[in-house]
């Protein structure tokens, strides 16, 4: 079920809520500037939002589309800008996507699965900061810059868990289940730098190509968010990287497992193979055997057997291969 939420913020007076259906009375006022906030969008209210916003009809269609790609598009007087968000709940980790419009004097969120909350965002609207002005640029900032700071806590969570289940590995009790969630660690990661990573491309361009949204005064703002999705994006790598070598010492650490078992057994085998050899003669059907007239020819072999398969033992043992 879809929940629209729209702000209006008059060039002076205190922002009131109006329903979507009256946007486009107040949308041709270049002073006014309106937040759109709108979870789990239906086709009938994109639709509805497309006609008082003048939206593209291919960027409604894609915001109504999840599993986007990250992306920015221009569609004439206003933007369309597809994330992929992630934020920590309770220890769990959530994944979402949250589409933006934004236009001369509106801003509007369309929020798919776990939605972030944007309290803050509306929040620091309320209060806009000394030398910034109220507008598209500034909203556009906010909700950029929450997306970004959520990754953070995502990250630190799953670096909290690889250390856990690196300690299991270096102290050699990493059971089988440990391990898979060693992959769902490597997979968090990926799935988390396929969100992090594309912001940095969406940020420059906007910093670099859209000057009426990246002004003078928010430049330095939006060149923060860049840094930090790079920032994030690097510490994302560095763990996948620690992640992978991981998974392969592990791998490799039961290919050295497996070789000293097949070691030892090749050292028993050599073991027994040498009065396996004597006895079996013993068992064979000869004629004459040299030493059967010969009181001592039988312990003599005992022994001879005993102490060379006794040394034999000796130098495996010595060599580590039992």
């Amino acid at each position: 079920m879809s929940s629209a939420y729209c702000l209006l913020y008059p060039d002076s007076g205190m922002p009131r809520q109006i329903p979507i259906d009256d946007v486009s009375e107040y949308i041709g006022t270049r002073n006014n500037f309106i937040w759109i906030e709108i979870a789990d969008a239906e086709q009938g209210m994109l639709e509805k939002l497309g006609e008082e916003l003048g939206l593209h009809e291919l960027a409604v269609e894609d915001a109504l589309t999840t599993h986007q790609r990250p992306k920015l598009e221009e569609y004439g007087n206003h933007l369309f800008i597809s994330t992929k968000t992630a934020q920590l709940l309770e220890g769990h980790i959530f994944s979402g996507e949250a589409h933006l419009f934004a236009g001369p004097n509106f801003v509007a969120a369309i929020k798919h699965g776990p939605e972030p909350n944007l309290t803050r965002v509306h929040d620091k609207l309320a209060t806009v900061k000394s030398g910034l002005a109220m507008g598209s640029p500034y909203a556009l900032y906010l909700v950029l810059d929450l997306i970004v700071d959520h990754y953070r806590p995502v990250l630190e969570s799953i670096h909290d868990r690889f250390r856990t289940l690196e300690n299991l590995l270096l102290t050699d009790k990493l059971e089988r289940n440990d391990l898979e969630r060693l992959y769902n660690v490597k997979r968090e990661l990926n799935s988390l730098r396929d969100a992090a990573e594309p912001m940095q491309s969406i940020v420059q361009d906007l910093i670099r190509l859209h000057p009426e949204f990246v002004t003078r005064e928010l430049k330095a703002y939006f060149r923060d968010v860049h840094d930090h999705a790079m920032r994030v994006t690097a510490s994302i790598d560095m763990l996948r990287t620690s992640t992978s070598d991981a998974m392969q010492f592990h791998l490799a650490a039961l290919n050295i497992q497996q070789n000293e078992s097949v070691q030892k057994l090749a050292g028993w085998g050599a073991i027994l193979a040498l009065p396996t050899v004597v006895f079996s003669l013993y068992g064979m059907n000869f004629k004459w055997m040299p030493e059967l007239n010969m009181p001592l020819a039988y312990p003599a072999v005992m022994a001879a057997t005993t102490v060379v398969t006794f040394w034999l033992y000796k130098r495996l043992k010595k060599r580590g291969w039992i």
